[in-house]
């Protein structure tokens, strides 16, 4: 009796999602494992583009302005850096924010 091991495919026990996957899904997960995963304040996962809108009051630094709760924030990119964020807003260029006052839209 001959089997086939093209055909029998391995399995790995994920233990971040509790679920049995393919290894090659296993391999492309621990390769993308590098990248930094950005949280806004109440936990959903923030990618470049993404839309957000303060939580809080907040005075910016050298503006000599506040940003008031609910303003919306466009287009924002990832920074590398877990807890900011770099957004640009009409009246303000180069704006970085913490990633713990924002919500995602």
């Amino acid at each position: 009796m001959s089997t086939d091991t093209d055909t029998d495919e391995e399995y790995v026990y994920d233990e971040a999602t509790g679920e049995w996957i393919s290894a090659e899904e296993a391999a492309g997960r621990s390769s993308s494992a590098g990248a930094v995963e950005v949280r806004d304040a109440v936990g959903n996962l923030l990618v470049d583009g993404d839309s957000v809108t303060l939580i809080k009051d907040l005075k910016v630094k050298g503006a000599n302005q506040t940003l008031k709760r609910g303003t919306v924030i466009k287009s924002i990119r990832l920074t590398g850096d877990e807890q900011e964020i770099d957004c640009r807003h009409e009246t303000i260029k180069g704006l970085v924010l913490r990633a713990e006052f924002v919500k995602k839209r």
